[in-house]
């Protein structure tokens, strides 16, 4: 399970060799007593205090504890300092990073990620017959641009960065137009906004992928694979770039909630706050959507090889498999992922 501390004033520390959450609200004050066994990860919101007894436990027991910002982005995470598998990978990593297989696996992740925007539309087809018109011009010019990712060849990747962001993106736009089309006028969006939201389907997108960005640097890290070197993402200062890389294909995991949330009507303005220039999802939308998220991400389970698995270790999986894929140990497939 993984604790989301978000209630201002929470303290995080330890009794009887279990973590206890104290929760003051409304003048009244709950514990909550948890087994370190059973705890995955520790997200700390605005105003939480966390005792050094707890920051040790977690150690021990192989515990991050994530720091978020308003938005759900990570800024920081305590963990234990073991690299996480051997530099081998690293080295060939960055080996990988000026070759042919960097173009192959940005091919493949970006493949993905629009193959399942894709599956996410033709969903949406079978059930809206009054948008049907609609959606199929929108799957037609993505099947095109799906198609057009696999054709790319090139010895490295700066040949071809630019063009294949062009096809990302341009298959990105066409995808949220089509999910603004099937809300409700009240639910609608004028495509992709970041920090800050101008909307809150957007706010909750954007900290839904926050917290993903976290599970993703969490499972290439216990991989041996270095977050910060990518192959299509810039090197820039303290930039994630793999993470980004990476995170391409699951990136549906947190629309399909958000969607859930939405078309089912569980969302309200109870559940955003405005802030200059846009809005941010407040306690509340929070409590809502990392509820649905640690239910999807952590508790279902969906066949992948032949396994029942849940989607948070089908990342971890297949980062592993990319870190071994990259010392010579397995040849590196994608299985589809159900969402």
């Amino acid at each position: 399970m993984q604790i989301h501390l978000n209630t201002y004033g929470t303290y995080l520390h330890i009794k009887d060799k279990m973590f206890e959450v104290k929760v003051k609200k409304d003048g009244a004050v709950t514990k909550h007593h948890i087994a370190a066994h059973k705890v995955r990860s520790v997200w700390v919101g605005e105003g939480i205090a966390i005792s050094s007894d707890a920051v040790k436990l977690a150690i021990m027991h192989n515990i991050d504890i994530v720091y978020l910002d308003w938005s759900g982005k990570p800024l920081g995470r305590v963990w234990h300092t073991k690299l996480g598998s051997t530099t081998r990978i690293r080295k060939e990593q960055l080996r990988a990073s000026l070759d042919a297989r960097a173009v192959e696996f940005v091919q493949q992740w970006l493949e993905r990620k629009v193959h399942n925007q894709l599956r996410f539309v033709k969903d949406l087809k079978k059930h809206r017959a009054q948008h049907a018109a609609f959606l199929e011009k929108k799957i037609e010019l993505m099947t095109k641009l799906h198609e057009s990712i696999k054709g790319i060849e090139a010895n490295t990747i700066d040949e071809v960065a630019e063009r294949i962001r062009g096809i990302e993106g341009t298959a990105g736009r066409l995808y949220f137009e089509t999910i603004s089309c099937v809300f409700p006028k009240g639910y609608q969006f004028n495509g992709r906004s970041f920090r800050p939201a101008k909307d809150p389907f957007n706010a909750f997108l954007n900290y839904g992928y926050g917290v993903l960005y976290s599970k993703v640097e969490k499972a290439l890290i216990l991989s041996g694979i270095d977050p910060f070197l990518g192959f299509l993402h810039r090197d820039d200062y303290n930039y994630k770039s793999m993470v980004y890389d990476f995170i391409e294909p699951y990136r549906v995991f947190i629309d399909k909630v958000v969607f859930t949330l939405f078309s089912g009507k569980k969302v309200n303005k109870s559940h955003t706050d405005d802030i200059a220039n846009g809005m941010k999802l407040n306690k509340e939308g929070k409590e809502l959507l990392m509820t649905a998220l640690n239910d999807y991400m952590g508790a279902q389970r969906v066949r992948y090889k032949n396994r029942n698995q849940t989607r948070e270790n089908i990342i971890q999986l297949e980062a592993h498999n990319f870190g071994n894929y990259l010392i010579g140990k397995v040849e590196f497939t994608f299985d589809v992922v159900e969402f």
